[in-house]
């Protein structure tokens, strides 16, 4: 039985993001790797994965919102205490890290629900937010090839 109402939604372009498999890897340095997973424009928040070879070293940085961390594979020092494959942790907005470490090659799942500002002991470096993931994936996209008529 048909709605009365129309529920279809005004975004529609912002449903059912798929990224397969074979998506590629974007190398952000010899040592880390990132894949985007999703970008949500409407709200900030991103998800990613990243690769991280054992003893890359990531820059001290402070979330300006929360953020989730799943470990895959490999081990991270974070501030006092080791991540460890199957571990997971939220860091809420306004965490501050010391540098972060792979203390094995590590992949992991990061949702963040804003920016992530880093710095060194003379002020701010950079910083990451859906914006500049959305860039790194666009600029890494590859064209989807049209399939031969039959």
């Amino acid at each position: 039985m048909p709605l009365p109402q129309d529920i279809r939604p005004i975004f529609q372009d912002i449903q059912d993001t798929l990224v397969r498999s074979q998506a590629p890897w974007i190398q952000q340095s010899p040592m880390s790797a990132v894949k985007v997973l999703w970008v949500g424009r409407e709200t900030g928040t991103w998800a990613s994965l990243h690769h991280w070879k054992k003893g890359y070293v990531a820059p001290p940085h402070k979330h300006l919102a929360g953020a989730h961390a799943f470990i895959i594979s490999g081990k991270l020092q974070v501030r006092n205490g080791v991540l460890n494959a199957g571990d997971y942790v939220y860091e809420p907005s306004g965490i501050l890290h010391d540098a972060t470490t792979a203390l094995e090659d590590t992949t992991y799942l990061f949702i963040c629900n804003g920016a992530v500002l880093f710095f060194d002991e003379n002020g701010f470096t950079r910083y990451t937010n859906w914006e500049v993931m959305e860039k790194l994936r666009a600029e890494h996209q590859t064209p989807v090839q049209a399939e031969a008529a039959e």
